[in-house]
């Protein structure tokens, strides 16, 4: 996550914690750091001291970042973003395109931009990563063809809307120190990113990027331990926040999770004995290999390409899980395995508990919002026993609607994106079920597609508690001044939407479906709870040379 994004993500757990309005006077710095949290980069420029560097060739750095914010057109889907996913396999030859096909799985996970780094016949680590999606950036045979080896990890990155698109965003990162190449793709945020910048950088670390990844290139650079996986241990040690990494070298892969598991990670291992890692077992599925753990929190997977042994490391001493409940929600395929969970399982029963908590009397069909609320949507029909139809129909193919001339256009496109069925709609009471409710601009133009295709009631029910708190974690998230619950009652949001009634799952009722589990999820979008808060940076005093 960005450097600028740290900073705000610092401000609003100050105001949380310290519970004051900043004053006219004086306030100036707060609400620059506020703004800040509207901006988001990874850029993975690596002009690290002590590191030779391998960026993609051509590659040119944003001259500036531009502001974060979810399209005022209606382009955007009105849910927060994953920013990452990874794969890695080692033990195959065919290592690279099946990398390449795990990421086509995860493109939900990252549509800005992919990589992939693989080791050849000569040891020697080979990159090539492009903007755009998976299919678009090896679309050349060629660009595959040129990654030959038994072992590969790949990553895929989304989009901050927003900000300027550049070679030098996209993983993995390949860089080469004293004891040869790593490479590394990340998925997370590290909440203390600017106070260790600050420590490098007074210790006489040259940064040329915003990337707390580089951060953690950096932190093994500069350790004194040995071998790399002491290095690696050493360096996680002293990260605060969320990340699951993949490392590559020319004989070993490393899978790292943090303490508090963060983000996903599994392992899974193909019929060959060839070993691969994900994000999310729907990649781990589609290459054949057999789903059999999670990486652990605060674990460390070692797999030695030359005898294919694999063996594991503790991290850190063990610290409370807090698994982030949103992958459940929203953002995994339902067909993966996410926290040892079946995603569609934990969907369908979401839908379920809101229609025991917030049935709608005498509705005559249940419609999800798709693709997302789906099983959520399944759930609230059977348990409700009211009729489950497919009611708006999602085209993916509609483009950017912000660069149509007129509102009058974009309204139109934005009807393209997302179309009633008027069969299933006219003249009935509708629920409509959704997974998730952010700042409402979505909900509020379903509201109105429905009525106009001849709906007598809409009664939109989320299978999620209100969102009132930005994420910390990896998550592109709004500004909680943009989130519609945080600025709204219950009631304030049903009027701004539309609906003839309104429900979302409460907090202690999400937390019965975990039962005893509950505590090991991270819920801080809806209770403001934060498992870590970021570390103050130390003040910096800079002299004139």
């Amino acid at each position: 996550m960005a450097a600028a994004a740290a900073a705000a993500s610092t401000s609003r757990l100050l105001l949380l914690r310290h519970h004051h309005d900043a004053a006219a006077d004086g306030s100036n710095r707060q609400k620059q750091q506020q703004q800040q949290l509207r901006y988001s980069s990874k850029p993975s420029s690596l002009a690290l001291l002590g590191l030779r560097l391998s960026p993609p060739a051509g590659a040119l750095l944003p001259d500036r970042v531009t502001p974060f914010s979810y399209e005022e057109d209606g382009e955007s889907d009105d849910h927060p973003r994953e920013e990452c996913g990874l794969v890695g396999v080692v033990g195959d030859p065919d290592a690279a395109s099946l990398c390449y096909l795990g990421l086509q799985k995860l493109q939900h996970r990252g549509e800005e931009g992919a990589g992939i780094v693989a080791v050849g016949g000569d040891g020697k680590l080979k990159s090539v990563t492009g903007l755009g999606l998976v299919a678009d950036v090896f679309g050349d045979p060629a660009r595959l063809a040129s990654l030959p080896g038994p072992a590969a990890i790949g990553h895929v990155r989304y989009s901050t809307a927003g900000a300027a698109a550049s070679l030098r965003n996209v993983q993995p990162f390949l860089a080469g120190y004293r004891f040869g190449q790593v490479a590394v793709a990340h998925n997370g945020n590290l909440v203390n990113y600017q106070a260790l910048r600050n420590k490098l950088e007074a210790r006489g670390s040259i940064f040329n990027t915003s990337s707390d990844t580089e951060v953690i290139l950096h932190l093994i650079a500069t350790s004194l331990s040995r071998p790399l996986l002491s290095r690696i241990c050493d360096a996680c040690e002293r990260l605060a926040g969320a990340y699951s990494l993949l490392f590559l070298t020319a004989d070993k892969m490393f899978a790292v999770r943090d303490p508090h598991g963060f983000r996903p990670l599994v392992l899974g291992r193909r019929r060959n004995g060839a070993v691969a890692f994900a994000s999310e077992t729907c990649a781990l599925d589609l290459i054949e290999a057999t789903y059999e753990r999670e990486v652990e929190p605060g674990e460390v997977v070692v797999v030695d390409r030359r005898d294919m042994s694999v063996s594991s490391a503790c991290l850190v001493p063990h610290r409370p899980r807090r698994s982030c409940v949103f992958e459940h929600i929203y953002f995994a395929l339902p067909n993966s395995v996410v926290f040892s969970h079946a995603v569609h399982e934990r969907r369908t029963a979401f839908g379920r508990a809101l229609a025991e908590e917030s049935p709608a009397p005498g509705a005559d069909v249940v419609i999800p919002v798709p693709d997302s609320g789906f099983y959520a949507a399944l759930g609230f029909a059977r348990a409700s026993g009211l009729e489950f139809q497919q009611g708006l129909i999602r085209w993916h193919y509609s483009g950017r609607s912000f660069i149509q001339p007129t509102q009058a256009i974009r309204d139109l496109a934005v009807k393209l994106k997302l179309a009633p069925v008027h069969g299933v709609i006219r003249g009935k009471s509708v629920v409509v079920v959704d997974d998730s409710l952010v700042r409402g601009t979505t909900s509020s133009k379903i509201v109105r597609l429905l009525r106009d295709a001849g709906a007598r009631e809409v009664h939109m029910r989320i299978a999620s508690p209100p969102v009132v708190g930005s994420c910390l974690y990896g998550i592109d998230t709004p500004s909680e001044g943009e989130l519609i619950s945080n600025r709204m009652d219950l009631e304030g949001v049903r009027r701004e939407i539309g609906s003839d009634s309104l429900a979302f799952l409460s907090l202690g009722k999400l937390h019965s479906i975990y039962g005893a589990e509950a505590e090991g999820y991270c819920d801080a979008c809806f209770s403001r709870n934060y498992p870590v808060l970021p570390t103050l940076p130390e003040p910096v005093v800079e002299l004139e040379e």
